[in-house]
């Protein structure tokens, strides 16, 4: 077993500056789980503290039950992908993924056994004699990997491992890892600030703020389901729209009232649950997937809203569209096929079953 836990771990720096603050989590046998969130929310420091590179202030880590707070890096059965890649560089491809095993001193055939697989799940076989020099960063970062699994350890720790690649080698890095994880099948604690990674290789995504967890869940939990509006804000690309709105009763049903008076209807399902919310204002929230053009023909639970286009970014299998409402910018996501042209009036459709609504104090998801 393979499971990690974290039990109210905090870690504070001189001063009183806390990094993290007394977090709970359960990672399961066989998990790749990513903890995401902005530069300086904790998450770097969390994975350091599993792998004992930085001291726990208090709460206890478990890895397959046994508590390892006072156990060196070395002797928690873990292996660890850095950012940097950090090869030898004066060692071949071979030599870079057999040394951890040599050091501790496993027969020679068993290491080229290790190596010779760990090449062939990462298609690197045809590299094995070259030296780093030699080798493109995603090259290198294959070798990071392969070094980390022919350890076989009980967990897999992904320190922002493809923040220094090139866009496109990214998302070919991402498949990598995942077509990896699904053959090693290694417990797995990624990290990274890119939440479109989260997404498309988590099974469970922890997205951290100020060294709290905001919410955990799979990926399409947080994605339809976020719990506080720094979530719904997070997850998604471009990002969920946030407009102020007071809700109101009207005849039995509830409106929200948007600025340049703008009025939707609320869906007769979200009634009860935004009942007790009547009469106070909140943020509306809807991503920019769901405004969109006014072709449906169906369009029960949508809204019309006609809007002036500031900007107009062709993306070419689509178009984003984005204005301002009373200062605020809201971005709709269209068919590239749709006229749109900047001031001219757009007629656009508001997905109200997809809609959120927001405790402005609070930031909770009502």
């Amino acid at each position: 077993m393979a499971q990690v836990s974290l039990r109210k771990i905090v870690k504070a720096y001189e001063g009183g500056v806390q990094a993290v603050k007394g977090i709970d989590l359960e990672i399961n046998d066989h998990e790749f789980v990513v903890l995401v969130g902005p530069s300086g929310c904790g998450k770097s420091t969390t994975l350091r503290m599993i792998a004992g590179l930085e001291e726990i202030t208090s709460g206890d880590i478990a890895i397959g039950g046994t508590v390892v707070n006072d156990i060196p890096p070395r002797d928690r059965d873990i292996a660890m992908v850095f950012q940097n890649y950090a090869l030898y560089p004066h060692m071949s491809v071979y030599d870079n993924m057999a040394f951890g095993l040599m050091l501790r001193k496993f027969p020679k055939a068993e290491i080229d056994r290790r190596v010779t697989e760990a090449a062939r799940i990462l298609d690197i076989t045809p590299l094995l004699e070259r030296k780093p020099k030699a080798l493109s960063g995603g090259q290198r970062q294959r070798v990071a990997m392969g070094r980390a699994i022919v350890r076989d350890p009980k967990v897999f720790l992904f320190d922002e491992p493809l923040s220094n690649l090139d866009a496109k080698l990214r998302v070919q890095m991402r498949t990598e890892i995942k077509k990896v994880h699904q053959t090693v099948n290694t417990t797995t604690v990624y990290v990274t600030h890119d939440q479109v990674e989260a997404m498309t290789l988590a099974d469970r995504v922890v997205v951290m703020n100020h060294g709290i967890i905001e919410q955990v869940g799979p990926p399409q939990e947080l994605y339809h389901h976020p719990a506080t509006k720094f979530v719904a804000g997070f997850i998604g690309s471009p990002s969920m729209n946030f407009i102020p709105a007071r809700l109101e009763q009207a005849s039995g049903a509830l409106r929200l009232h948007l600025p340049h008076d703008i009025v939707l209807d609320v869906p007769a399902a979200r009634t009860a649950r935004y009942q007790p919310h009547a009469g106070k204002d909140v943020l509306f929230g809807i991503r920019p997937e769901h405004l969109t053009d006014d072709k449906l023909t169906d369009k029960s639970n949508t809204a019309p809203v006609t809007l002036k286009p500031e900007v107009i970014e062709p993306m070419g299998m689509e178009t984003l569209v984005h204005f301002k409402l009373n200062g605020t910018e809201v971005s709709a996501r269209l068919d590239p096929a749709t006229p749109a042209a900047v001031g001219a009036p757009l007629s656009l459709i508001a997905h109200m079953d997809q809609m959120h609504l927001i405790d402005p104090t609070s930031d909770k998801v009502l």
